[in-house]
């Protein structure tokens, strides 16, 4: 019987993971694990994750349409926002998302993700097997997607980090869990994320503290590196982990120095896109995506950022906090995929637009494998705050895709009309959303790493196929 893992339980083994991830010496290269010599159309991708469970029925896959009433029957209500057009025939989006909607044309709309059966279900194990394609916990720690790609393809500018994650604090909610997949892994800490917690100060993750010196800044970073020994990897880390390290830290330091280090200043946009970008971190996050592709990036995460019972996270409230999330991403994600058209790059920069998972007013889970409900939804409902879709569910998820090869005014799959808004054609899981983001970017769908004997996929087994169904 398959065992469900509590949060406790995650956490202990996601360290025991990434101890032995540290003290595992260096991964050798599998036989099959170089690219495979077919070009894909990408050689970048922009992630745009909206942390917290973003409800497909009420963003880019709208059902039929209950206004709020007093005296109404959770059952009815589908969707809580009216649909719109796109510039798809026949295609809608709800209200709210008309600007992204209004682009539908440069892109693919996925309405068929299904996520994975985890159990009770919590938030930062979906991120967790999304961004990793691996169910946790692991015996050692998996890397993340934009990991697998910086070690494979490497960087496209030798003093831009490949690996960027903007928006995403460690402070706040489940920190611990959350960098159980903010990582590279057993590839080494030269492949993790470059993280940016806030894009407003996002220079400041480039620069000297202020009041010091660039001079007294080089003495620090020496004396760094001889105090590696005294931390974690230090203690515990082989010498390919130590090396890979210090490798990370030369980087770090390498931009530093560069001008290229100017694309992190915000302060530099004209006003004008500046002011489109700015409707809070993730609208900032955005831009600063922007101007890093420009300056030669590979790999970009921006997210809405993951605190419990924030953002996407519509435990109470959903419709309220549903709208108030659609006027933080609406426009500055129309414009990074505008900019990037208007500049050449979107042919070569692969978007994506994701969720851990949907949502639903009534049911936890999905259909056949439902799980304890986490939050009390009345069967009528007489007051605002229970309007809105509060549960998680798993089986009708939507993911938009712009750029790097995908399809133009194409959509994938499709979900039931009446309650439970399942997927009833053509499913698509992790595993193939990992190996066509690979397929776009030419590396080879066998890719893996050997560590502890074995081999290691970037998909589990290494028996998943891209969805070439996506591509142009």
């Amino acid at each position: 019987m398959k065992r469900y893992y509590n949060r406790r339980d995650f956490l202990k083994t996601a360290s025991a993971g990434t101890l032995a991830a540290l003290a595992a010496g260096a991964p050798m290269s599998g036989f099959l694990s170089s690219c495979s010599g077919k070009q894909g159309g990408a050689d970048a991708v922009i992630l745009l994750w909206m942390a917290g469970g973003m409800a497909h029925t009420d963003t880019f896959d709208p059902k039929a349409y209950t206004p709020f009433e007093k005296g109404l029957d959770s059952n009815r209500v589908l969707s809580t926002f009216k649909s719109v057009p796109t510039a798809l025939d026949g295609i809608h989006f709800s209200e709210g998302l008309e600007s992204i909607g209004a682009l539908m044309d440069k892109g693919t709309l996925i309405r068929s993700y299904v996520a994975a059966d985890l159990g009770h279900i919590l938030h930062s194990r979906h991120q967790y097997h999304w961004h990793t394609c691996y169910e946790p916990p692991q015996t050692v720690a998996a890397p993340h997607i934009g990991a697998w790609i910086a070690q494979e393809l490497g960087p496209k500018n030798p003093v831009i980090p490949a690996f960027i994650d903007i928006g995403q604090r460690m402070t706040v909610g489940e920190a611990e869990e959350l960098k159980a997949f903010h990582t590279a892994g057993f590839l080494g800490s030269e492949y993790g994320p470059f993280m940016i917690p806030d894009p407003s100060s996002g220079l400041d993750a480039v620069k000297p503290p202020a009041g010091m010196s660039f001079s007294r800044f080089e003495r620090r970073n020496q004396l760094y590196t001889d105090l590696l020994n005294q931390n974690i990897i230090g203690e515990y880390g082989s010498d390919y982990q130590k090396e890979s390290f210090k490798r990370s830290m030369e980087q770090a330091y390498m931009l530093l120095k560069s001008p290229e280090a100017k694309a992190f200043d915000l302060n530099d946009e004209p006003k004008e896109s500046y002011d489109i970008y700015n409707t809070g971190r993730f609208g900032l996050g955005c831009l600063m995506a922007r101007r890093l592709i420009e300056q030669g990036a590979r790999f970009i995460s921006v997210t809405t950022e993951y605190e419990p019972f924030m953002g996407w996270d519509t435990h109470e409230n959903g419709h309220v906090r549903t709208r108030d999330m659609k006027k933080l991403i609406d426009a500055p994600v129309a414009q990074l995929i505008k900019d990037l058209d208007r500049s050449g790059h979107l042919d070569r920069t692969l978007i994506i637009i994701a969720s851990e998972f949907s949502r639903d007013m009534v049911m936890e889970g999905r259909p056949g494998a439902e799980v304890k409900h986490q939050v009390d939804q009345p069967d009528v409902i007489n007051d605002i705050k229970n309007y809105g879709m509060h549960r998680h569910f798993t089986d009708g998820c939507s993911m938009l895709m712009f750029g790097g090869g995908i399809k133009k005014g194409f959509v994938y799959g499709k979900t039931a009309d009446e309650r439970p808004c399942k997927t009833i054609e053509k499913p698509i899981r992790i595993e193939q959303v990992h190996q066509s983001i690979y397929h776009a970017l030419g590396i080879d769908p066998q890719k893996h790493e050997v560590i502890e004997g074995r081999p290691f996929y970037t998909t589990p087994d290494g028996v998943h196929k891209p969805e070439l169904e996506l591509f142009a």
